[in-house]
This record gives C-alpha cells, sequence and structure tokens, in this order.
C-alpha cells in the first residue's frame, strides 16, 4: 500500500513538470472558461510547480516572488476542494494587508465568473464590521482576511472554522514581520486538524521554516531559483547620490522619464512624508501610503492611481505590499531596500504583461556592496546610472512645451485668443508676435542650452574658477564632496582639481556647468562661502 503510494506521488511528480496549459489541468470547464477569457494560456512555474501537489491534497510551502502568479497557484486547487452544496466556511486564505486581501479577492472572484454556487469574501480592518456580518450571512465558503479582523469575528461568533479544510498563509514572511505570529496561532487552532495548509512566502527564514514543522504535515517544498524572480524587460541602474542629492535626484528622473505611474520606496515613514511634502510642493501629483494612513484613505488614494488623477506613489515596503498597479513604468528605489529580497519585490512591480519598466537605486559610496549583493542575490545585472543633468531635464520640458503646442494646434482647442487678438488690434505683425511666444519658450527652456559662452577641451570639459583654497584650509575630497552633494555629478565625471593657495581650479563636463553654476555658487565649505566663475584662458 505504502509502495502505491510513493509511486502516485512520483506520476504527480512527472505530470507537473509535462503540464504547462490551464487547460490541462484537472479543473472544472467552468474555471477554464474565465481563465482563457482572460487569457490565462500558460502556467508560470510557480503554478506548474505547485497545483498539481495542491491538488493532490498535499500540504505545500512555496517560495516565490511578487508576479509569478502565487494567487492562482493557491486559488484554482482551492476553488476545486470547496462544496458547492454548502454554505458554510471551506477554505480561509491570510494575508498580511487589507490591500493583498482585496486584491486576492478580486483575483479569485475572476475564477468564480462562471461558477454561480461559489461565494468568496474578503475581510479586513477599517472596513465596518456590520457591512461584513451581513455579507457573512448570506453564505460565502472561502473568507479572504487579515488576521486581526478575522480573530475580530471569531470573538463575535460571526465566523466558525470548524468545517475549514483548507488554510492559506499567502505572504507569510510578511504576517511574520508584522507580528500576526499569535494571531495565526489563534486562528489555526480554531481549524480542524486534517485539513490542508498551503504556505507560500519571498524568503524562508527560519521563523518561517518554523511555522511550518508547527502547522503543515509533510510539506511538498517549491522554490523558483532566483534567475526566475526578475523581469527581463526591466531596465535596472544603480545611480551613486549623496543624501542631500537624493530629493533632487527623484524630480530629475520623474521630470526626464515622465512615467504615466510610478513608485518611489523609501524605508522610513519620516522620509515617505517629508518627499510627499516636497513633491507635492513643486507640483507632481503625488501621493503616499505607509502604515499611518487609515484604510479609507488608502482607497481613495489606491483609486485616483488607477484612474492617472495619482502619476507618483510615494510608500513604505510593508504599505506596499498587495497593491497591484497596471502598466507601472517607473520604479525608484530612494533606500536600498533593508532585505535582499526586498528588491525583487519592489522593482517585480513594473516590466509586467509583457510591458517594459525602469528601475533607479540610489546608494552612496559606502552602499555600492549592497548592489553587488543585490546582483548575487536576483542573479541580475545593474547598470551604473546617473542623474540627469539640468540641461537635459531643461531640454525635455522644453520639448514637451513645444509638443504641446503643435497638440493645441492640431485639434484647435485655442484659449485666451483674445491676447492674440488685442495685441493685433495695436497693430503688431503675427512675425513679432510669434518672436515674442518664442522668446517665451526660451525663457521655459532656462538652460537647455548652454547658458555660458565656453569652448570645451579635447575631453568635454571645461575649467571652472573656485575661489577657495589651501589657505582655508580645504582639501580637494571637500570640493569634490560638495559638488557631488549638489549636484548630479559623480567622482568619475569631475575632472581634474587643481587645489592652490588662495584658489582652486575644476574641470566639469561642459554639459553640467548649468547644473554647478546653479547648485554649488553659494554653498559653503568649512565656513567659506564659494563663489565660482569660468576660467580664463
Amino acid at each position: 500500500m505504502r509502495k502505491e503510494k510513493i509511486v502516485v506521488k512520483a506520476t504527480i511528480y512527472i505530470m507537473s513538470k509535462e503540464i504547462v496549459k490551464f487547460e490541462d489541468l484537472n479543473i472544472s470547464d467552468n474555471v477554464k472558461r474565465a481563465l482563457k477569457e482572460i487569457r490565462y494560456n500558460e502556467m508560470t512555474e510557480i503554478q506548474k510547480q505547485a497545483i498539481p501537489y495542491i491538488l493532490e491534497g498535499r500540504d505545500v510551502i512555496g517560495q516565490s516572488q511578487t508576479g509569478t502568479g502565487k494567487t492562482a497557484s493557491f486559488s484554482l486547487p482551492m476553488i476545486e476542494k470547496i462544496d458547492k452544496d454548502s454554505k458554510k466556511i471551506q477554505a480561509i486564505v491570510l494575508c498580511p494587508t487589507r490591500e493583498l486581501a482585496v486584491q486576492v479577492t478580486h483575483a479569485v472572484r475572476r475564477y468564480l465568473k462562471y461558477e454561480d454556487n461559489i461565494k468568496c469574501m474578503s475581510i479586513y480592518g477599517g472596513e465596518s464590521i456590520e457591512r461584513q456580518i451581513l455579507g457573512l450571512k448570506k453564505g460565502v465558503q472561502i473568507i479572504i482576511g487579515t488576521p486581526g479582523r478575522v480573530i475580530d469575528h471569531m470573538r463575535r461568533r460571526t465566523i466558525k472554522l470548524n468545517n475549514v479544510k483548507m488554510v492559506i498563509l499567502d505572504e507569510a514572511d510578511e504576517m511574520l514581520n508584522m507580528g500576526f505570529e499569535e494571531d495565526i496561532e489563534t486562528i489555526i487552532k480554531d481549524v480542524p486538524e486534517d485539513r490542508q495548509t498551503v504556505l507560500f512566502s519571498a524568503t524562508m527564514s527560519k521563523r518561517i521554516l518554523e511555522i511550518s514543522k508547527k502547522y503543515l504535515t509533510k510539506p511538498k517544498n517549491i522554490k523558483i531559483e532566483a534567475k526566475q524572480l526578475t523581469v527581463e524587460k526591466i531596465k535596472q541602474e544603480a545611480i551613486e547620490v549623496k543624501a542631500k542629492m537624493k530629493d533632487e535626484a527623484v524630480c530629475r528622473i520623474l521630470d526626464v522619464v515622465d512615467p504615466k505611474k510610478a513608485v518611489v520606496f523609501c524605508n522610513t515613514k519620516k522620509k515617505v512624508d517629508s518627499l510627499i511634502d516636497l513633491l507635492k510642493s513643486k507640483g507632481y501629483k503625488a501621493e503616499c501610503l505607509h502604515g499611518d494612513i487609515k484604510q479609507s484613505q488608502r482607497e481613495r488614494i489606491m483609486k485616483k492611481v488607477r484612474t492617472g488623477d495619482i502619476k507618483v506613489l510615494v510608500a513604505t515596503d510593508v504599505a506596499a505590499r498587495g497593491i497591484d498597479v497596471k502598466k507601472l513604468e517607473l520604479v525608484i528605489n530612494y533606500d536600498i531596500p533593508q532585505e535582499l529580497e526586498y528588491y525583487v519585490h519592489r522593482i517585480g512591480r513594473t516590466g509586467r504583461n509583457g510591458n517594459g519598466g525602469i528601475a533607479y537605486t540610489f546608494y552612496t559610496g559606502k552602499e555600492k556592496s549592497k548592489i553587488r549583493e543585490i546582483e548575487k542575490y536576483a542573479n541580475t545585472k545593474i547598470s551604473e546610472g546617473k542623474i540627469p543633468s539640468l540641461k537635459e531635464v531643461d531640454s525635455v520640458k522644453c520639448r514637451k512645451f513645444v509638443e504641446n503646442i503643435e497638440e493645441i494646434i492640431k485639434n484647435k482647442s485655442f484659449k485666451n485668443i483674445g491676447i492674440i487678438e488685442n495685441l493685433l488690434e495695436k497693430k503688431y505683425s503675427i512675425e513679432d508676435i510669434s518672436k515674442a511666444l518664442a522668446t517665451i519658450i526660451s525663457e521655459v527652456q532656462d538652460s537647455s542650452e548652454n547658458n555660458y559662452d565656453v569652448v570645451p577641451d579635447e575631453n568635454g570639459n571645461v575649467r571652472l574658477f573656485f575661489n577657495v583654497g589651501k589657505k582655508d584650509k580645504i582639501m580637494v575630497k571637500d570640493i569634490v564632496g560638495c559638488i557631488k552633494a549638489h549636484t548630479a555629478l559623480t567622482t568619475e565625471k569631475i575632472g581634474r582639481v587643481n587645489l592652490l593657495d588662495n584658489f582652486s581650479f575644476v574641470d566639469i563636463p561642459v554639459g553640467y556647468i548649468d547644473d554647478v553654476m546653479k547648485n554649488v555658487k553659494g554653498q559653503v565649505i568649512k565656513r567659506k562661502q564659494v563663489n565660482i566663475e569660468i576660467a580664463n584662458n
């Protein structure tokens, strides 16, 4: 008997390697119809490996990152195990955040489009518990919720888990990081011991292994290797930035890339708040998400993100779990993630469904080794990037300004034409009015053209005069550090520094003159205010 059981499992394993399409799975025709409608054809690696075992009834531990198809991996087998004739709760999915619970519920309902007799419901804090109770009374077989709110219902006896056949712990690592271990234990103790338990996690820490030993029975371990975690269509760049220059760097990247949707990740709530204040003050359509944002406010923010009313979302890692933003073009890691796996989680939000994406990661000089660690962990290559110069930013702004004018002319969507009529009445010619408009454009363009009459040397550099020198107890590293802290220049871009007694000469790439003159001139180095001029030949 035991031998036959082993043979069956071996056969299932071979199947999991061979089945690559959803239509070949042993699931209902109604679910297959829904999958076909949403264009689910070939399975991802985690789906190929996990679904057959879960269908078989095995406990499973799956290690896989965001965007690899975990939700379908556990949802499709879960649906197959539901008794349609019973209205009692038969499966429960625990998620770390409200957003992830809502996202999973949305996915499950899509799979259930043609299954009229199976109902699922999301349960989370921040929403009226009375409204949830009314929904539960109608009969729900699948509960998808956060641990805290599930326990609230258990105490009220509005959720009873004595008929649950399947428990799924989604993003288990995050639930532990958020302090839900005791809540998970309370919930699982209320579920029959002969249940099936499935655990998915981005990482496999010691605590996760302890949880699995405690609640899972002879689980099948499935791990998606690092080479399958990154998305090929994501352009990844690391940019060395002084801490004081990070805010400016974010603004310049947003201006040059001009994404329809972008996410900026910070490691702390304090930094999220300060950055969002800056972005709003500069006119960016931006909002933030972190642990102190109330649920009702979160939902309003995410609705605006999806409709395009908000273009930039600034968030912490925990707050961003479960957020699904379609057609996300840009991710900026303002801070290097505190955990290596968070890097893959962050950048995996862009480049989905065959779309391209860009991911920039800021690092200080001391953090360069962390970039190498990320490359090794994620089995990827992160190229060296640079902060866009003021010339590049202004050039893009000028181009967009001209494109707007062309669009207005094309669509004849003119406004305030009384100004032109007034000028014509004053006998100004169309030619002079056009020249005046061109002047306004050049002012908007600001410094997209070099404002300084200089001839670069054979290396493309221009020599600048600094009014600080050795007598001011200033060293070369002080000048270089000041330039790096307030401009987009890196150490490699700065040319020769000639430090003399009363002044210094610094070679700067010609495209960065405006940057240096605007942002370094007037700064203080060792109590000496810096003045900069173009050096005489």
